[in-house]
């Protein structure tokens, strides 16, 4: 009955779900394991746990690092879930990303592994070589993902993600035209707002994203005629661009690879 409440012991719960899974005990794991989950689901469960030891004097509470190989380990999908996100949001604050791209390798994390070595990507070489934690084929994959970012941004104006036109659309082909000469112009200017680097694909999208968002707001007028010659898609080439900013994000592990 504790093991369901805020009182449980946590890393007592851990163990037991290790064990449990070992020798393949699966009604003991089952139950960990959602004792696990409704604790750590809750809102807050994550705010002051650190990421490889407990700072604090409470040895009942396991690390983020703990719990989420335990997820990985035992398939806990809720519990996985959630601490990944919590490894999101630390290394889009910059923290224990080098941690980070270890522990997705282990557990074959795409998502968290492409977000983290894009992080570490646009840190630079003088970081990577200051990093102890990071291996030598890390390093590597670093050089290629920079490679391959740079050469997809270099063909991303001629890419135009594919546009579902409104149904007030009185001239679908005029329109696709108008909306590939759109997404060349605010790549080509419109991310030129901010001096980001050549291999941040992932930032550059995002602030085309936000160029684009502006333009269906009335707020951003520098497109010109182009714009207007999409009334009526506007809000659906928005829709385009923030479909492949989610496509590029999921797909960032792909360019950390050891082929050049």
């Amino acid at each position: 009955m504790i093991a369901m409440t805020d009182d449980a012991n946590c890393m007592q719960l851990l163990h037991i779900a290790r064990i449990a899974h070992k020798y393949q005990f699966k009604s003991i794991e089952t139950w960990a394991s959602a004792a696990l989950s409704r604790y750590y689901t809750r809102i807050g469960a994550f705010e002051n746990l650190s990421t490889v030891t407990n700072d604090s004097d409470d040895a009942n509470i396991p690390s983020l690092t703990q719990i989420t190989e335990l997820a990985g380990l035992c398939e806990i999908r809720e519990l996985l879930e959630a601490a990944v996100d919590k490894w999101k949001r630390l290394v889009s604050e910059g923290k224990d990303v080098a941690l980070a791209i270890g522990l997705a390798e282990r557990l074959n994390i795409r998502p968290l592994l492409g977000l983290a070595c894009h992080s570490m990507m646009l840190n630079g070489r003088a970081h990577w070589d200051s990093e102890p934690l990071l291996t030598r084929n890390q390093k590597v994959r670093l050089y290629a993902g920079y490679y391959s970012l740079s050469k997809l941004w270099e063909s991303m104006p001629s890419q135009t993600p594919p546009l579902v036109h409104s149904g007030r659309c009185t001239s679908q082909q005029r329109c696709t035209r108008s909306w590939a000469q759109l997404w060349r112009l605010i790549l080509e200017k419109g991310t030129g707002i901010l001096p980001l680097q050549t291999g941040d694909v992932l930032g550059k999208l995002m602030l085309a994203e936000s160029c684009m968002k502006a333009i269906v707001e009335g707020e951003f007028s520098s497109a010109g005629v182009v714009a207007d010659d999409v009334p009526c898609c506007k809000e659906n080439a928005l829709a385009a661009t923030s479909a492949r900013v989610g496509e590029v994000r999921e797909s960032l592990a792909d360019h950390f690879t050891d082929d050049f």
